[in-house]
């Protein structure tokens, strides 16, 4: 197992791509701490520990300081030092620009964006004294820019612009910052989406279907490992062709 004694933060982690991304590194040997403010967090973790993983759920709003300095404390406690955090938790808002409200706006930044680089702070102050570490940002091939998604563009443009800056913060420290960005992947949040759009977003995939969490989760796992230690600042599009 190439992760065997890491430990794992991931955000997000109760459900969909995050839960696929546990299922991955837990099966790699990582010790993994689901955050996520989804109750459900507590039988995902439950379910990786029937697996024979070592895991826990830590409830954390990511867009409050005062909890993601909590969170990472509460790992530290229980597993030890933080190897690996990948940011995975976003949430979207969509409706047109002219539509657009500032409260939505502002819930999708707050999330998607500053809980991202809450989270990047805590593990980077963290790692950078230990010299070494990895931190994986899970952004979106919507960062290239999507219709009625304003907010949540701007918002994983920006997790995009993050990671290259602090991979040029943290490279001679030996941590490794990469994002990645998933295209149209069967989660609960593309299943409510009519089948039409479904349809019509499939099609225009080269390799002809929506992409699964588990997909998502090996690149996640690649980055994580000792194999990938010379590569960073980078954005890998996992998304069957779609962004070419």
């Amino acid at each position: 197992m190439k992760l065997a004694s890491k430990t794992a933060i991931v955000t997000g982690a109760a459900r969909g791509i995050g839960f696929g991304i546990a299922q991955v590194l837990a099966r790699e040997g990582a010790r993994v701490i689901i955050a996520d403010r989804d109750a459900h967090g507590e039988a995902a973790a439950a379910s990786l520990r029937e697996s024979g993983a070592q895991a826990l759920f830590i409830s954390c709003n990511i867009a409050e300081k005062t909890q993601v300095e909590a969170l990472f404390s509460q790992a530290e406690e229980a597993f030890g030092p933080v190897d690996i955090l990948v940011n995975n938790a976003g949430i979207n808002r969509d409706a047109m620009l002219h539509k657009l409200t500032e409260a939505d706006w502002d819930t999708v930044i707050d999330i998607n964006l500053k809980g991202t680089f809450l989270c990047m702070q805590q593990a980077a102050i963290r790692m950078r004294e230990r010299g070494a570490g990895r931190i994986i940002n899970i952004a979106s091939a919507s960062w290239l820019g999507n219709v009625g998604q304003t907010n949540y563009s701007a918002s994983k443009a920006g997790v995009v612009g993050m990671t290259k800056t602090a991979c040029r913060e943290l490279a001679k420290k030996g941590v490794t910052v990469n994002a990645i960005c998933p295209g149209f992947i069967d989660t609960d949040m593309t299943a409510v989406l009519p089948e039409a759009v479904r349809t019509g977003m499939t099609q225009g995939i080269p390799a002809g279907r929506a992409g699964q969490p588990e997909d998502v989760a090996q690149a996640v796992a690649f980055f994580a490992a000792e194999q990938s230690s010379y590569l960073t600042g980078q954005v890998l599009c996992v998304d069957g062709g779609m962004a070419m």
